[in-house]
This record gives structure tokens, sequence and C-alpha cells, in this order.
């Protein structure tokens, strides 16, 4: 690779990732990854660049083993598969350790083994003398690479050791380098240390020891990531970690982070090539593994959460028009994220000029001055509007006069059935285009079956509307100025040929609350989305 290299040959503008998601990210509690979970997980770690993946410890558990044997009919273009495990067991050959035989056995170019480097460890878990670890470490990096596995050694607990006994620390990593270790990896395994001291200790380490260093950090005084960081800028070329910070207690250090810091900040190489396109990926993968996992990503979450390049506050939108580094670090397509201008009582017209250009209008800000008070009087009165953006629209539709009654439902009624699956029936009674349309529908409740019915009433005229969704439905209770009543705010997400939007509707009737929002949803499809609609009924 082009760049600068050390003495062995190695670059040191490239910093190499392990991830370790299907691994240690596995340990999260909660999280039970299926065995296509993870075969998908590994294509798109593959397709990111990321330089090995940890794929899992095959002999903790039979999930893994099968993982092992299931991986070899995926062709990976980019990744190293690496497969995890201990050192050998204490008092035993390292010929007959059957956890060593299964690491053999999953036939991968890496073995990511971990040792004891705390004395603490050594004494009161493994209940061993220091000599004897020494050995069953050397035993163990040898045995693997006789069998043509290249061993990255992980020195557990390695910071606690040090601050225990830096002198043995240091004889751990000597004998794991001098076994035929590729790479030596100081762990912050209770993830305790701040980044001064651990900057400090990785100093001391890369002075005394001659071999390539990496940092495997733990979250647990939320140091992870800027320990990972701090290693780097210390001499480590090989980062571990987790996507979105999965991991035991508070979590790995998250390279959804880490990544885009090390290239786009420190201006290092990463993801194989070093090509920063790579990563445009992360808000996609980031996401599908809070998918799989069920792990909540936060909207907040750096570089890939949904407000992690939203913009709320009037200024903020005003300045963020005018020029986009005003309020964001970098461009939030550069990790494949995208800019969101929030419609709220907060923000100005400078928000509503930006929604309208979206749709292809071009407002000044006198244009929208009413359509602004009226988002201000309505988020006064209970309604939420920034994740509603069709309401909005049509809001703004309205205030300029472009906006077309297209329909108008005239009288509505619900009833509780017990047909099934089906437990309520809607009727509703529509004027489209001057004609009067009478339509029922059936649904598992009140909300599903008036959608029914109004879909059917509408598609009479409409046909295709047919295909939209209903696809998601949230209620919250909202109280009044005055304590008097409770009213409630409703979202409705429709989707229809791969377009999705929302509305939003607040009245003290739940049912008139959802009707006004579904019908919205209509509207919004026939005057914004397609309006070409209304030429092929």
């Amino acid at each position: 690779m082009e760049g600068r290299h050390d003495a062995r040959g190695v670059s040191i503008d490239y910093v190499e990732l392990l991830d370790t998601t299907l691994r240690d990210g596995a340990q999260t509690r909660g999280v039970s990854l299926s065995l296509r979970d993870k075969l998908r997980i590994i294509q798109k770690l593959d397709e990111l660049g990321i330089d090995i993946i940890e794929a899992g410890w095959p002999g903790s558990n039979p999930k893994d083993s099968e993982l092992y044997r299931a991986v070899k009919n995926v062709s990976l273009t980019h990744s190293k598969l690496a497969v995890f495990g201990s050192t050998k067991h204490k008092n035993s050959r390292v010929d007959m350790d059957p956890m060593l035989q299964s690491l053999v056995e999953a036939d991968v170019p890496y073995a990511v083994v971990f040792g004891k480097s705390w004395l603490l460890h050594v004494r009161e878990v493994l209940r061993t003398t220091p000599e004897e670890n020494l050995e069953m470490i050397s035993e163990t990096v040898d045995y693997l690479k006789a069998h043509g596995m290249k061993v990255v050694f992980d020195a557990e607990h390695f910071f606690d050791g040090w601050k225990d006994s830096p002198g043995y620390a240091l004889s751990v990593l000597r004998t794991a380098w001098e076994a035929g270790a590729e790479t030596l990896v100081l762990c912050d395994t209770n993830g305790g240390t701040l980044p001064s001291e651990l900057f400090r200790i990785f100093n001391n380490v890369k002075s005394s020891v001659d071999a390539p260093l990496g940092i495997h950090a733990h979250n647990d005084s939320g140091c992870a990531i800027a320990n990972s960081l701090v290693a780097v800028e210390a001499g480590a070329r090989h980062v571990q970690g987790t996507l979105i910070g999965l991991g035991e207690r508070c979590g790995n250090a998250d390279l959804v982070q880490i990544i885009p810091a090390l290239s786009l900040k420190m201006g290092f190489k990463v993801l194989v090539d070093g090509n920063p396109e790579r990563l445009k990926k992360l808000t996609e993968i980031a996401r599908l593994v809070a998918d799989l996992t069920g792990f909540h990503l936060a909207p907040n979450h750096p570089y890939v959460g949904k407000n992690a390049f939203a913009h709320k506050g009037g200024v903020h939108i005003d300045a963020m028009i005018k020029h986009p580094k005003t309020y964001e670090h970098i461009d939030p397509a550069m990790v494949g994220n995208e800019r969101v201008l929030s419609v709220s009582e907060q923000a100005g017209r400078s928000a509503l000029m930006d929604l309208a250009r979206r749709i292809g209008l071009s407002l000044s800000k006198d244009e929208l001055r009413a359509a602004t008070e009226e988002v201000k009087r309505l988020e006064s009165s209970g309604y939420h509007l920034e994740s509603a953006e069709a309401t909005v629209i049509l809001l703004i539709l309205k205030h300029v006069g472009m906006y077309r009654e297209l329909f108008e439902v005239k009288n509505w009624w619900v009833e509780s059935i017990n047909i099934g699956k089906k437990t309520s029936r809607a009727i509703v009674t529509i004027s489209v285009n001057g004609d009067i349309v009478t339509a029922m529908g059936e649904g598992v409740g009140p909300v599903h079956a008036l959608d029914e019915a109004v879909k059917e009433g509408v598609s009479s005229r409409f046909t295709a509307l047919k295909d939209v969704s209903l696809t998601d439905y949230k209620v919250y209770v909202v109280d009044s100025k005055d304590g008097t009543a409770a009213y409630v705010r409703v979202f409705t997400e429709f989707t229809w040929r791969e377009k999705s939007w929302v509305t939003t509707h607040v009245s003290n009737n739940i049912i008139e609350a959802s009707l006004s929002a579904i019908i919205d949803g209509y509207r919004y499809l026939l005057l914004v989305l397609e309006p070409g609609l209304l030429n092929n009924k």
C-alpha cells in the first residue's frame, strides 16, 4: 500500500479494523441473532470493507460452530474471518485441548486468542502461577501458528494488569510476540481507564515492545471511543470494536463512530483500500444491525442517527440554508445519512421554504408568513409536526392557494364485530368530485376499519389508491392548557410503491383524530406525491 511504512514494511497510514459484533456484540444482554442474521451481517461487513470479522467462539456454543460451517458457503471479497478463543487450559497438553481444536477446525485465516495479563486474574480466576500462564500463552500461540493461522493476541485486562504490575503485563506481551503473534492488542476489559491514562500507558508499552499494537476498549466509563482514538494517536494500528457499540455491560467501542473519526478527522486510511467512499455504507449497516438485534439506535447517535444532522431551531435552519458548514461538522452524505430541517414552533419560515423546495415549490418568506404562524398555533395546541411532513405540506398548500379539496367524508360510523380476526366495521359516506359514495371496511380495530372504508370509497374514483397501506399508527395523550380535558395526538404512516409519508391530527375524540389523519394521508398522495393520478381515475 502506498504511503509511509515502518521498519517492518507495515503502513503507518492505515488502521486495521477488527469487527467483533458477532462475538462480543452478541454478548449484549437481550440480543440473540439467528444464523441467517449473522450471515447477513458478515456480508454487509465485507461490503463495508472491514479487515477482519470475528464471527464467534465455536468452543463456547453450538450456534457459533454451526456458523463457521455455514460461512464457508459465503463468498467474501474483502474481509478475512477470525475465530475467537482463549489460551489452553492449565495442566493440559495443547494438542489435546478441545477448545483449541475447535479453533483449528473452524478453518479460517485468523485466530483471536485472549490471555490473562493481570495477576489478579492469573491467581484468582485461572488459579495458576504467573509462570504457567506465560507457558499457556506461548504454547497456544505456537500451536495455532503451526496450523497455519495468523494469531491476534488479546491481552485481557491489560491496563488493570499494568497498574498492578507493569513488568508482568509486558512479559505477557513479549511472550505472545515471541511465540509468533501477528498483533498484540491491549484490552481495557473493564472499561475503567480514562483517555489520558490510557495514552500514557500505551506510549510506555510502545517504547518497550517492538511489535504491532492494537486496542480493544469497553465503554463502562463512557470512554471506549476516545480511548480507541488516543490509542491510535499513541501508535495503535489495529482497532477492535462493534457496530453501534454492542457488547456486554455498557458495550464495546463503536466502530460506526471510530471509522469516520479515523478517516475524516485524523487522516488515516481504513476499510481495506482506504477509499472514503466506503463510509457511505455506515448508516445503512448501522440501522440494519439495530433492526436485526432489536438494539435501539438512538436518534442522536453520532453520524448515523436520524437526528445526527437534524436541525430544529429557527436560527440554525436559517444559517444552514445559507451555508451547511454553519451547523454541521461533516456533510451527512459522506456517511450515508441525510440532512433534516425540522418544522416546529421553534422553526421559522426558512424551514417551510426548504420543505416547499423539496416538493418543487419556490416560495418566498412573505408567502409563507401565514403558514408559519399556523404551524406555531397548531404546535401550541398539542400538535407535533416535525415528524409529519405530509401534514405540513398540505398546510402550506392551503395557505398559498394551491390546495384542492378532492374528497370529503360526510358521515362515518364504526361498530364492534366478531368475524374471525376482524373486530371492527366502519361505514363512510364520501363526496368524491361531487359524487356521493358509500363504502364499508372491516379491520382488526376501528382505525384499521376506517382506513379500509375510506380507501374503498376514494379508490372507487382513483383506483391506484387500492395499493396504499396503513403501515404504522401511534397515539399519544395531550393535556389541554386549562386542564379540563384530555386530547389525543395521532400519527398515521402510509406506504405506496416504495414511498412513505406521515400525517398527524389532534382531537378530543380518538376516532375523529384518526380519521382526519387518514384522510390527509390519501389527500397528500393525490395532491403531492402523485398528482398524475388525478387524471388516471
